[in-house]
């Protein structure tokens, strides 16, 4: 379980710099306990600025950001960062709790209330995620009235194929809770790409639509630094993803997208033929998940 996986993660990684920080700077405990959590802070912070030196050494046709929209762009994708790997994922049951599905014939309607009946929809997290990555937009979502599920996508580092599966099943629980006809599929990065690779093997009976948000369908350069089956079928234009037809043209398709992603690129690998394509600029690629912009464009997406 990753929620687990991470809380020993960052237990250990805590207990490291406490470790090296009371016998390199000759400290007490207590004194080194801020010291381990800036060099906790500083890590992620190197790691983001890897991510946007690939971004702009494979910037292309992008509109150029002003000095504050760059640096409130980093340190957004920064925060994003923090508050999903450091507080919500590993701590993911106590943030999301069970997905709130009305019984058949109790659909939300507009606003929140029950009434209009509208498809479900089913959130799918990306690469080295859990369901916790949507905490914030499911509270959205589920605010403008949206029936809303999620899924976790288990073990981590697998074949994307191997997420086909439980995808369905979920899909069939979600159905069978609500009593509708057909979910709404909703991916971020990699979560878009299980979504087609569903509508490949399944086709698109249960689907009603497929928004995508950041997905690398063409993959992205940094996925090459990826580990596991998923992250070599990320890199560009791999085996597996020449292999993907895209969605049915039954299925009407969004892809979001921020042309600034500092995790896919470059920026062209983000658009998907035959759908509509949507640009968002001045986003990153995990601040996707708490963008109010991103949520009204996602809004204005679903049917």
């Amino acid at each position: 379980m990753l929620a687990r996986a991470l809380r020993i993660s960052l237990s250990l990684e805590l207990l490291l710099y406490l470790v090296l920080a009371m016998s390199l700077c000759d400290v007490s405990f207590v004194a080194a306990v801020p010291l381990a959590a800036l060099a906790m802070l500083a890590l992620r912070a190197l790691l983001i600025a890897v991510t946007y030196t690939f971004a702009w050494v494979y910037r292309a046709s992008a509109a150029r950001l002003s000095l504050r929209q760059a640096t409130l762009m980093v340190l957004g994708e920064y925060a994003s960062s923090l508050l999903s790997f450091m507080v919500i994922m590993p701590f993911e049951h106590w943030w999301m709790g069970d997905d709130r599905l009305p019984a058949a014939g109790q659909d939300r309607g507009s606003g929140g209330d029950f009434g209009a009946r509208r498809a479900p929809i089913l959130l799918i997290h990306g690469y080295g995620c859990s369901r916790g990555a949507w905490w914030w937009l499911r509270q959205h979502l589920e605010a403008a009235g949206w029936t809303v599920a999620t899924i976790s996508l288990e073990p981590v580092y697998t074949s994307i194929d191997n997420y086909v599966d439980p995808v369905a099943r979920r899909i069939d629980e979600v159905l069978a809770a609500t009593g509708a006809g057909q979910v709404i599929l909703v991916g971020h990065s990699m979560g878009g790409l299980v979504s087609r690779a569903y509508l490949q093997r399944y086709g698109a009976a249960r689907v009603a639509r497929l928004v995508t948000l950041g997905t690398p369908h063409h993959g992205s350069v940094l996925a090459r630094l990826g580990f596991g089956d998923n992250g070599r079928q990320m890199r560009p234009h791999s085996a597996w993803l020449q292999a993907l037809a895209e969605p049915p043209a039954t299925v009407g398709t969004v892809a979001i997208y921020s042309p600034h992603d500092n995790f896919v690129m470059p920026p062209s690998l983000l658009e998907l033929r035959g759908a509509q394509n949507l640009t968002i600029d001045g986003v990153g690629h995990l601040a996707m998940l708490y963008s109010p912009r991103v949520v009204q464009a996602l809004l204005t997406a679903l049917p």
